[in-house]
């Protein structure tokens, strides 16, 4: 059966931007464990990051981000190393120039 007219979703169809970073932080996961984390793109709502703790979706972790601090996510995907995280909270527009600034800054 083909779709004629229909646009198929895929992991690359977003809504909203993202920006590309490589931010290494901490986070606390659902075992109050701390893990490793390196962020490689944030936007207001969430980010991916690379992670080598076997994390589930629907996991709740709080992520160190600069300027807003310990941020509460849901993991919404893992795959291959990777994970997908939805923030509780989305970000508001100051603080995320602020953190995408912090983020890129070395």
């Amino acid at each position: 059966m083909s779709v004629s007219g229909a646009k198929l979703a895929s992991a690359d169809d977003r809504l909203l931007h993202r920006d590309e970073v490589e931010h290494r932080t901490r986070a606390t996961g659902p075992d109050a464990r701390s893990i490793g984390l390196l962020v490689v793109n944030v936007s207001p709502q969430g980010l991916m990051a690379r992670c080598e703790a076997p994390l589930e979706p629907g996991d709740l972790l709080r992520i160190q981000l600069p300027i807003a601090g310990e941020t509460g996510a849901e993991v919404r995907w893992a795959l291959g190393g990777r994970i997908g995280c939805q923030f509780l909270q989305p970000i508001t527009d100051p603080d995320y120039v602020s953190i995408v600034t912090a983020m890129r800054a070395r």
